[in-house]
């Protein structure tokens, strides 16, 4: 018997009804599957429904380590101190980590804010309905650690092969380094204060595999204020600083007498080379090709002992 106009009308009602459901499920299963779950630096659990496609960084090392991932088209505000690679330059500058502008940071609408654990500013931001996930890299294992989160967040496959070139990168420029300049007792200025690169730091733990030994001990911490007269009776071989932070050097209580300045063992970093050594993301490894360069110029070995001078 031939199905009655109705029984072909509800057929083809039922047809469609069950596609209907069967994409709604196939929808809602893609959105699961592109749910993001990731765990910040402040221990928090940090739930996003897709990968995030507006995004306000808040430190210059993470919104490097966002372009060397590729993932610079997603960026759309950043702090007044992130400055590569060259197209960050064109987005809107927001203030600075510890002081951003919160307004200019929500007209910008982003589906997530990046930045520093440090920055007080995160609660703000949460409270106006932001999401915020607060990284900071201090150390190379932090740096690995890093871009493999951000790689969660940005379901971006295999963000670990950017590390990888890093610590490849790191272990060629310590083989560049001379014998004879291998041993060298060395202090890192960050900045003015002073403060010092620690043992503890990326930068410290640079130093170290290119064969250099710190004057500051692993007890003092990552980047610690110091007393000018710490660095007078540690008197390193080789002094690296930033072209920011040199002048007046000698006239710091004491620093006259360094055999370091004396022997013009300095190496002067422009704020463009500064910038890379004090930033733990990307370029990581041309911070290290510049210290090595440093080390081979101006490092004589070490004659005086192997201890770290303590204060």
């Amino acid at each position: 018997m031939k199905p009655t106009p109705v029984r072909r009308i509800l057929w083809v009602i039922a047809i469609l009804v069950a596609l209907g459901l069967l994409m709604a499920g196939l929808a809602q299963a893609q959105t699961s599957a592109q749910a993001i779950q990731v765990t910040d630096d402040r221990g928090r659990t940090i739930m996003l429904p897709r990968p995030p496609q507006r995004i306000v960084s808040l430190l210059p090392s993470l919104t490097e380590t966002l372009c060397a991932l590729d993932q610079c088209h997603r960026l759309v505000g950043v702090d007044r101190y992130s400055n590569w690679p060259e197209a960050v330059a064109r987005l809107p500058q927001v203030g600075g980590g510890l002081d951003p502008n919160i307004e200019a940071i929500v007209a910008l609408r982003p589906d997530v804010v990046v930045m520093a654990t440090s920055s007080r500013a995160s609660a703000r931001l949460e409270s106006l309905g932001l999401t915020v996930v607060a990284l900071e890299p201090r150390s190379h294992a932090d740096v690995q650690r890093v871009m493999g989160k951000l790689g969660q967040v940005l379901a971006v496959p295999d963000a670990l092969r950017v590390w990888r070139h890093i610590d490849a990168a790191v272990e060629a420029a310590a083989q560049s380094v001379p014998p004879a300049a291998r041993g060298a007792r060395v202090y890192f200025e960050v900045n003015r204060g002073p403060y010092g690169a620690g043992t503890s730091s990326f930068i410290g733990e640079t130093l170290a595999r290119l064969g250099a030994r710190n004057i500051l001990p692993a007890s003092l911490g990552p980047f610690p204020k110091l007393n000018p007269e710490f660095v007078v009776r540690a008197d390193p071989d080789l002094i690296m600083i930033s072209a920011r932070s040199v002048d007046g050097l000698a006239e710091r209580p004491g620093w006259s007498s360094l055999r370091a300045l004396r022997e013009q063992r300095l190496c002067v970093f422009s704020p463009e080379e500064a910038d890379i050594l004090v930033r733990p993301g990307p370029r990581m490894a041309e911070g290290a090709r510049l210290m090595a360069r440093c080390l081979a110029s101006k490092a004589v070995p070490a004659a005086r002992g192997t201890a770290a001078v303590r204060p």
